[in-house]
């Protein structure tokens, strides 16, 4: 593995890459400790051809399960392992950042845990094709499927956090937590962005992202996913009720004043 450290604005991580850059957009995963979640979401991008459309990049949490074993056989292009503080924000920022650097032109992001419909990333591209620089996926528009949402996240995404998020964007949003969308390199590299900055440490990031495009008069859309929970057991997730809900608040709140503009 290669090592990266003391990169202003991103987090040390460790870089293990099974193959070169082979397409012009890429996919980020973040994940830590998904199990079997990640192995059975690869497998179906396996199953749909998406490793032939554009570059699979785990973007890993310092995993202990051994979820990042063997990914390469997965159709996984390059690990990036995080050393340094912080959780999701900051594995985004990891991913991002080394995205980058390697030249990809676009950035679809996904959760690793299996609900999302990675079979779909082919709308993502179509979409960064025709030169949207954020297509946010979602799952209550035409065309889109939610699935076994538990009760309490659709209320809180439909009534709290997509109008908090749309009001701040100044553009309507209807499934503003869901981190399966895509963004142009023009986006990320934005003068007016700078995503790499640590107060992007766990879910800032996804909400500063989903306001300020448009903000900033840049091209944005929806797009129709399915998203889908197990119909029983533990909803998999890394929020936990209450302290986790409050955080959330919090940045929605800091979101719609403005706190994360450069």
């Amino acid at each position: 593995m290669q090592n990266y450290t003391n990169i202003p604005g991103v987090p040390d991580f460790d870089c293990a890459e099974y193959a070169e850059l082979k397409t012009k957009y890429c996919v980020l995963i973040p994940i830590i400790n998904e199990g079997g979640r990640i192995v059975a979401e690869l497998q179906t991008a396996l199953a749909h051809g998406i490793d032939k459309l554009c570059d699979i990049i785990i973007c890993d949490g310092d995993s202990t399960d051994g979820c990042t074993e063997n990914l390469a056989a997965f159709g996984v292009n390059t690990l990036l392992v995080k050393r340094g503080a912080g959780r999701q924000g900051s594995q985004l920022r990891m991913g991002f950042w080394w995205a980058l650097q390697r030249g990809y032109e676009g950035f679809i992001t996904i959760d690793g845990n299996n609900k999302d419909s990675i079979e779909d990333i082919p709308r993502f591209i179509a979409k960064l094709d025709a030169g949207y620089d954020f297509v946010q996926g979602s799952r209550f528009i035409k065309g889109g499927k939610a699935i076994n949402t538990p009760l309490s996240r659709l209320i809180a995404v439909r009534l709290i956090h997509a109008p908090i998020i749309s009001l701040a964007a100044r553009h309507w949003f209807t499934d503003t937590t869901n981190a399966y969308r895509a963004h142009l390199r023009k986006y990320i590299e934005h003068p007016s962005v700078k995503p790499f900055r640590d107060v992007f440490a766990g879910y800032e990031l996804l909400a500063y992202l989903s306001a300020r495009a448009s903000r900033l008069k840049l091209k944005t859309c929806e797009i129709p996913v399915t998203r889908s929970y197990p119909p029983k057991g533990k909803t998999p997730t890394k929020i936990s009720f209450f302290k986790g809900n409050l955080q959330l608040l919090k940045v929605l709140f800091k979101t719609l004043k403005g706190d994360y503009n450069p």
